[in-house]
């Protein structure tokens, strides 16, 4: 996936339940207000021409750009060898002390939306925010279609949606509104507005493609996906109904080659609209949040679990003391219903969860060791990112040795017949070898993967630690080669694995058994 926004040349390179509302003490009126454009017919086929609606929102659509300064200790840069180059040819030898530090000019570069005539404007976070991690913005300019630029304000912004709110010194601007994209169905014809590549307003036309898209960037993707031609610099841009409302926020791509390939997303004004409401205010946008992290029910994990795919979400982990843990929620659940809406693809746990109201109550179905239960939970209020940050361990190339085939116990060896993986416990020594932050850690280690395994298929690698088989502790080998043995007495093709990698959150892995 490929943010819709440029970046100059130079860098060498859940919700609130609010309302967004404006009333204006202004003359001008906004460029959707009815009456403005003649209504399109609710479900209307297109117009001979999308001159009109496109002339009454050009002005409204805005080009984005940023200055920013980025921090380079050029020594860093000196192939090796160079530093006797400069002294040959007396040259001053760059300090290798990193005080010799020069800073790069260079800019993003995006669309946005003006929303109220004294001069609100709405675009993605990406697009005014630093470059870099040793980036600073310096400033932000809003450049509108009669080529009047401003220096603009940053209001808020919300790294969690990708939406920033910027505000500019201006009266009587022309504005836009949002629409109800909860109303929007593929095939709707769409147009988005936008400065492709800088080129300034540009109008593309297409239809809505596919609703409640995930594409795995973020906890809420729920795109809006459209064939309107979306490139680089459209980030930010609104998506408009034939009603000219605004409906999405055009966002990111996919392309293989940088450029559109059709296949472009927006981010739906159900959810925008909250987001930028809270950043108009100046408050916190709360989220709803239980304490948990999530995988989906792949092929693997949904056949060893013995579910249909795609229905449910599984808990990797519980977050001690949080929501879900006070209401008994388990590693190893699976959710398939949330305050009676169901659990899937197109509407995840934790996009569900962000839109209850922070202390409500909601029921959650769960399955657990093949049974349905209801537990209610109080639903908390979602931490900041850097609030939700957490040391993570960097994955280790340390080398675990292997039992020499005469050496391997009866248990080692079943279980590398069965699941393709030689295992062996986890000693304090191993443990230390492979830099393990938690000392109380009870597993088994995997020494070997035979390499046509339906294991390795799954990515597991010597170093992994297999916590527990079928959701049953494995502490020994012994231990594995039990439940191996049960699951298949059980008629069982495959068992479900809960692996950690080094210090990383462990994942479940579904594995197949090798035939008898």
């Amino acid at each position: 996936m490929r943010y819709a926004y440029g970046i100059t040349a130079a860098l060498l390179l859940g919700g609130t339940a609010a309302t967004l509302t404006f009333q204006p003490s202004f003359a001008q009126t906004a460029q959707n207000e009815p009456g403005t454009i003649a209504a399109a017919t609710p479900r209307a086929g297109a117009p001979m021409s999308f001159a009109d609606l496109a002339g009454r929102l050009q002005p409204a659509v805005v080009n984005i750009s940023t200055r920013q300064s980025i921090q380079i200790n050029r020594s860093r840069n000196l192939p090796p060898g160079f530093e006797e180059f400069f002294r040959q040819f007396g040259g001053q030898v760059p300090n290798q002390e990193g005080d010799d530090v020069v800073t790069q000019r260079g800019g993003s570069l995006g669309s946005g939306f003006i929303i109220s005539p004294d001069g609100y404007v709405v675009t993605n976070n990406h697009v005014v925010a630093p470059a870099r991690d040793n980036a600073t913005v310096e400033s932000i300019t809003v450049t509108l279609t009669d080529r009047k630029e401003y220096e603009a304000e940053l209001v808020g912004r919300d790294t969690a949606s990708d939406l920033a709110l910027l505000k500019i010194k201006a009266t009587n601007l022309p504005y836009v509104q949002f629409g109800d994209s909860k109303q929007a169905r593929v095939g709707d014809w769409v147009v988005a507005i936008g400065n492709p590549f800088g080129l300034g307003g540009t109008v593309t036309a297409g239809i809505v493609s596919a609703l409640h898209r995930n594409l795995n960037s973020g906890v809420y993707d729920r795109y809006i996906q459209t064939d309107a031609s979306i490139n680089s610099g459209n980030s930010g841009g609104p998506m408009f109904d034939l009603n000219g409302n605004v409906i999405g926020i055009n966002t990111a791509l996919i392309s293989p080659t940088g450029g559109n390939v059709g296949i472009g997303f927006a981010i739906p004004a159900e959810q925008a609209q909250p987001v930028i409401e809270s950043l108009r205010r100046g408050v916190r946008v709360q989220r709803g949040y239980i304490g948990v992290s999530l995988q989906t029910l792949d092929d693997g994990v949904a056949d060893a679990l013995g579910l249909p795919k795609n229905r449910g979400e599984l808990i990797r982990s519980v977050t001690a003391g949080g929501p879900a843990d006070r209401a008994g929620i388990q590693q190893g659940d699976v959710v398939v219903t949330v305050n009676n809406r169901p659990v899937t693809p197109d509407e995840s746990l934790a996009y569900i969860v962000s839109s209850l109201p922070v202390g409500s109550r909601a029921p959650i179905e769960i399955i657990r060791n093949g049974q349905r239960r209801t537990v209610t939970i109080t639903v908390g209020e979602r931490p900041t990112e850097e609030e939700l940050a957490r040391i993570s361990g960097v994955e280790q190339e340390q080398e675990v040795t292997e039992p020499a085939e005469a050496e391997q116990s009866t248990s080692q060896r079943s279980a590398r017949a069965s699941l393709g993986v030689t295992v062996q416990t986890l000693t304090p020594a191993i443990a230390r070898s492979l830099r393990l932050s938690d000392a109380n850690l009870r597993g088994v280690v995997v020494a070997a993967v035979t390499s046509s395994s339906d294991a390795a298929a799954k990515d597991i690698r010597p170093g992994d630690i297999i916590l527990s088989i079928d959701q049953r502790a494995t502490r020994t080998p012994e231990e594995a080669a039990s439940v191996v043995e049960a699951a298949r007495k059980a008629g069982k093709a495959s068992v479900l694995l809960l692996v950690r990698r080094g210090n990383n959150a462990p994942i479940y892995r579904g594995v197949e058994l090798a035939k008898p």
